[in-house]
């Protein structure tokens, strides 16, 4: 999250998978406004993918994704007419040792022509391909940076599919780059809101004194989608809910928010307090899974007025499927700070609307002093930072109504992204790139943190593993409902309840 410099020294972009949805809904775009928008220096980018192309085809590709999915819903032929000559296609297998060879001769001929030998390689393929393009970048020595430059690898999510999986993914990685050189990108980290978590807490002296157990009675995390599974019922089959979003996306926010304040404004001062508190997360036994986890999966309903089908008839979708589309749990940090303090989360398909907010509720006053009149009991006070569909926060506190009776009525205070400042936001891809070019890891997962997450989603697998043989059981919940009965039991058993987003 550097901000100096602003233009990171000159570089060649490697994709591979460049022909996939990533680069054209995400990449392609991030770069062109990076471009755009002059945070870029000479570069070139290299496609590399399985797909028969030209350079001319993969220009004309890539200029339609742009205009058809960057924030600034057109391409401006200025300067598209500097971005294209920076385009050239690679075709091939990500196994075969001529692809690498060709690979190795267009980085020479572009570090002579950009005067930079810096290289950024990009995994945007399926998973399972991660360790055959990791093993042949090592063999054809793309890995090793020249003189004076830096060679850097972006690994997009999912981060293996369990504690194990990760663990032998990072050594496959290792056994290649160093981990100062790996980049573990989840975009959830680039959003405006999430960065400013660390701002919100760190640089306004009246929340952090109140950021603990003394003050916070619990913490509610909510990411809801209205979608379903839009045609990818095989991934979701062997993803679920826990594995798509909890592990990465909701694990990110919990330990943003709970972390201790890090000694520096340093990548490696951030992530290490991250870890801290990821660390220090009550892992799960097989009978607290059953009291607090719940899984669930819709069935049919109405989103949005539309009618929409129950998961298990979602094409790629066993019709026994017992996969969850949504997770709620109740999870405690065991740390002097936040002991005692339940964090409630929760996230879900087919949900009423699309929705990411942390509620942070306060404790009660200590003494009701308006006891002798109408006030019965003031709600909680309340903290709410809103990630998407829109970004903002807000606080809610009592007043007084006006009149002669002493009555108290919750109200709020807001502050929009939208509103309060005159820039766009810049997407969450063209943010983490120029960090990454830039290098600057603090928005980027470290190895130890995704293994640390994935030990805590580990231990419910193996709870509901424990369970009837695997095959525990998913309360159902119809599409369009904010998820099954038992979410809303797993909450008000502590004497709380969900806020309506």
């Amino acid at each position: 999250m550097s901000d100096s410099p602003k233009q990171p020294d000159p570089l060649t972009m490697i994709i591979f998978g460049a022909s996939g949805d990533l680069t054209r809904r995400k990449l392609a775009p991030a770069m062109y406004n990076l471009s755009a928008g002059g945070n870029l220096p000479k570069f070139r980018i290299i496609g590399f993918a399985r797909r028969e192309r030209s350079d001319e085809q993969f220009r004309e590709d890539l200029h339609k994704a742009i205009h058809q999915f960057s924030r600034a819903g057109t391409v401006d032929a200025r300067h598209w007419k500097a971005f294209a000559p920076c385009l050239s296609y690679l075709s091939g297998d990500f196994t075969d040792e001529a692809r690498y060879k060709e690979l190795k001769d267009r980085l020479t001929a572009a570090a002579q022509e950009l005067g930079s030998g810096n290289r950024l390689f990009y995994l945007a393929t399926p998973p399972s391909l991660y360790p055959d393009i990791v093993r042949c970048i090592g063999e054809m020595g793309l890995n090793e940076p020249e003189p004076g430059s830096w060679t850097r690898i972006i690994v997009e999510k999912p981060f293996g599919k369990d504690l194990e999986t990760a663990l032998a993914l990072n050594r496959e990685i290792h056994a290649v780059f160093s981990e100062d050189q790996v980049y573990r990108i989840d975009h959830y980290l680039g959003k405006e809101t999430v960065q400013n978590i660390l701002v919100l807490r760190f640089a306004n002296g009246i929340f952090e004194p109140l950021w603990n157990r003394n003050f916070i009675d619990h913490v509610e995390i909510t990411m809801a989608e209205s979608i379903g599974v839009e045609g990818r019922g095989g991934y979701y089959e062997e993803a679920g809910a826990l594995r798509d979003m909890v592990q990465n996306h909701m694990m990110q926010l919990i330990s943003l928010i709970s972390m201790e304040p890090p000694i520096a404004f340093e990548a490696g001062e951030v992530r290490n307090e991250k870890v801290k508190v990821l660390r220090a997360i009550r892992p799960y036994t097989t009978e607290s899974v059953k009291t607090m986890v719940v899984r669930g999966q819709y069935g049919p309903g109405r989103v949005e007025g539309q009618p929409c089908v129950g998961y298990r008839n979602e094409p790629g979708v066993a019709p026994d499927s017992n996969t969850e589309t949504f997770v709620a749990l109740k999870l405690l940090i065991d740390n002097w700070r936040w002991a005692g303090v339940p964090f409630y989360i929760r996230t879900g398909k087919r949900l009423p609307r699309r929705v990411t907010e942390i509620a942070v509720r306060f404790k009660q006053a200590p003494y009701l002093l308006f006891r002798d009149t109408d006030v019965k009991q003031p709600d909680q006070n309340l903290l709410v930072l809103q990630i998407q569909p829109e970004e903002g926060i807000f606080m809610q506190f009592g007043a007084k109504v006006p009149g002669p009776k002493i009555r108290i009525q919750a109200v709020n205070m807001d502050f929009a992204y939208g509103t309060s400042f005159q820039e766009d936001n810049a997407d969450a891809y063209e943010r983490l790139l120029l960090d990454c070019m830039l290098g600057d890891a603090t928005l980027f997962t470290r190895h130890d943190e995704v293994e640390t997450a994935w030990s805590i989603v580990t231990s419910i697998m193996d709870g509901w593993k424990q369970l009837d043989d695997g095959q525990g059981s998913v309360a159902m919940y119809g599409a369009g409902t904010w998820g099954p009965r038992e979410a809303a039991e797993l909450i008000e058993r502590h004497g709380h309840r969900w806020r309506l987003p």
